[in-house]
């Protein structure tokens, strides 16, 4: 769906993007994350054909970017930056506007799709109030009820739940689980770890304009060869597994094993009361910042 190939953009001396293969696959939910400052924005931008690259390629849905915008835009929903509106219109009214300049058709097929891209995000009871007079959040919300104008393959999303409180972003995120589950690609840039992690199948991760991680979360939350263990048998369990326990406190422990079910099956059988045992895995925020510090680290000796 995206592929880059080499994408590098500079701004007189400062490299923003260096050097960058994305590889975003069907069906993928692509977490893009880094620090602000970061240039993921920039690669969005360069993405949608906003800003021209300075180097590299660009393919957007199999074809090569900017020069096949006009074909490949249209099956591409996406919100950078937040969303650009006008302030005195109320927020349907804008979509409706938006609407009509990116497509023709019939004045009521355009009000059912507006109408149904503000349910989606959970604007469809919202009053005639112009925007000046919508929250952050609401704002956020409108961007991407246009970004699902069109009932795009690919959705682009740069920090959408910026200004959303948290069940606002619970809503935004369930959405876009739907959305996905419907078959929508979609490729979100977000600083916020936790966002990422619970929504992404896949994550690139930038650190000055490098890419210094592109992997499936699956592989990258992978055990870490410890267990954790409840258990109020903590001292038998220290006796039992002598040089074993790296970690331990008055109700758990880490222990170093590679068979966690083995494990279980020999504290049972020693009498051991195991409340809870469970293989520890890498979070993606130990993940990240391991990359982020060593791609730093890089850049700073070259």
């Amino acid at each position: 769906m995206i592929k880059t190939q080499g994408l590098t953009k500079r701004f007189g001396r400062i490299v923003a993007v260096d050097k960058l293969d994305l590889d975003v696959r069907e069906g993928d939910i692509y977490g893009f994350l880094g620090a602000n400052g970061s240039g993921k924005t920039t690669t969005v931008r360069m993405l949608l054909g906003l800003v021209l690259a300075t180097s590299g390629d660009i393919r957007v849905l199999d074809q090569p970017m900017p020069r096949s915008s006009r074909s490949v835009l249209p099956h591409v929903g996406a919100l950078v930056e937040g969303p650009a509106a006008y302030r005195h219109l109320s927020g349907r009214a804008n979509l409706a506007a938006f609407d009509a300049m990116a497509a023709d058709g019939r004045r009521a097929d355009r009000l059912r799709r507006v109408d149904a891209a503000l349910e989606q995000v959970g604007l469809g009871a919202v009053d005639n109030r112009p925007l000046r007079a919508y929250s952050l959040g609401m704002r956020q919300r409108l961007g991407i009820a246009g970004a699902l104008l069109r009932k795009p393959r690919l959705l682009v999303l740069d920090e959408p739940t910026n200004g959303l409180d948290p069940q606002g972003i619970r809503e935004i995120r369930d959405l876009l689980l739907s959305l996905h589950a419907a078959g929508t690609t979609i490729f979100l840039s977000s600083h916020l770890l936790a966002e990422v992690e619970q929504l992404c199948t896949r994550v690139g991760v930038l650190a000055q304009g490098t890419l210094v991680i592109q992997q499936d979360l699956d592989t990258l939350q992978r055990p870490t060869g410890r267990t954790f263990v409840r258990t109020p048998d903590v001292a038998q369990v220290r006796s039992l597994l002598d040089g074993q326990v790296e970690v331990h406190d008055d109700d758990s422990l880490l222990i170093r094993v590679s068979d966690a079910a083995e494990l279980n099956a020999r504290l049972v059988e020693a009498g051991v009361r195991v409340h809870e045992l469970s293989p520890e895995r890498h979070t993606l925020e130990d993940v990240v910042l391991a990359a982020t510090e060593a791609g730093n680290g890089r850049r700073a000796d070259s």
